[in-house]
């Protein structure tokens, strides 16, 4: 069974940074996209940042310059470097796995991991 489990999430004043990691498990080929997404108070989860297996990147306008998203086809692993926080960034952030060449309709995702960011 894959599962994909975050850790890194927590507090911390605007400004600073965090790093959030996700490994999945259960997986025996790689994931065409992984990325993150989060879900602040009220609001509709969003796509953050994805990395193709290639190495292509996608990010949210509001994150750019910001925030990296890097990632390890071999060891299954996105990880999430996000630095200058913002009282906005504040967010439940979900990582995400999906398309494989044995099943390209497949889409994971984890737990959730909280970041609150404090003015």
């Amino acid at each position: 069974q894959v599962q994909l489990v975050e850790s890194g999430g927590g507090l911390v004043q605007a400004g600073g940074s965090l790093r959030l990691s996700c490994a999945a498990s259960g997986i025996t080929v790689i994931f065409n996209v992984m990325g993150w997404y989060r879900q602040g108070p009220g609001k509709q989860r969003e796509l953050v940042a994805t990395m193709t297996s290639g190495g292509e990147t996608n990010y949210v306008d509001s994150v750019k310059g910001r925030f990296t998203i890097s990632r390890d086809n071999g060891e299954s692993t996105v990880d999430l470097q996000m630095a200058s926080l913002k009282p906005e960034d504040t967010a439940v952030y979900y990582c995400n796995g999906r398309g494989t060449v044995v099943n390209p309709g497949s889409n994971y995702w984890g737990q959730g991991t909280q970041v609150t960011v404090s003015s």
